[in-house]
């Protein structure tokens, strides 16, 4: 999928018109019908104004610039699971098997194949005074095939729950914690031990319109 098949796709989904989006990302319609049908590119300042209003956030890279007749491509949609099917999906067999998505959703960041999406629930990952903060039904997006290291934003399946967990992942020597973002969280800060499994590494998200 093209940055521009993305665009049009998050502009629909927040029920914005041409005209809306062009006001708000301070270009003009002709030029916005034009990238959304990939006819032309868009220097990185408009398409991070654009990807910005939109509520559409990368975390893991920035973005490359994509000039006329250079589409920026994005490898296509992800199945929207649940929390409960995170945990294990590392083990379903055919992700595009009927049932296993509640919903596809362009992905904004370029992925690997098994990248799958999630609704944020709650506020145990809301911090506004933080560059990444996350609210309650914010859409994310995770790669198990991306390298957890310090700082990554997880997703991780405990042993004895049923659903896996949103966190940031911190590593001091050997040992491996789970932080939430929110500081008023309880239990803000806990140790994993190796039976704990990462799901993936958020990479990109979806605002929630609030």
């Amino acid at each position: 999928m093209t940055i521009g098949a993305t665009i049009r796709a998050a502009r629909k989904a927040k029920k914005w018109t041409l005209e809306r989006l062009a006001h708000e990302a301070g270009t003009d319609t002709g030029n916005l019908s034009r990238l959304e049908r990939d006819l032309q590119g868009a220097n990185k300042d408009l398409l991070e104004r654009i990807l910005h209003v939109l509520g559409i956030s990368l975390t893991g890279s920035a973005l490359p610039d994509s000039n006329a007749g250079e589409a920026l491509h994005i490898k296509g949609q992800v199945p929207l699971i649940s929390w409960v099917q995170a945990g294990y999906w590392s083990e379903v067999t055919d992700i595009y098997a009927a049932g296993n998505a509640e919903r596809w959703l362009p992905c904004p960041a370029a992925h690997g194949p098994r990248t799958f999406a999630l609704q944020v629930p709650g506020s145990s990952m809301h911090n506004p005074s933080e560059r990444h903060s996350f609210h309650d039904g914010d859409i994310i997006f995770v790669d198990p095939g991306r390298e957890a290291t310090h700082n990554s934003l997880i997703v991780a399946k405990l042993p004895g729950s049923p659903e896996a967990t949103f966190k940031r992942l911190l590593i001091e020597g050997s040992q491996r914690f789970l932080m939430a973002l929110n500081p008023s969280w309880p239990e803000r800060i806990f140790a994993i031990d190796g039976t704990a499994e990462i799901c993936g590494v958020a990479i990109a998200k979806y605002e929630a319109l609030i």
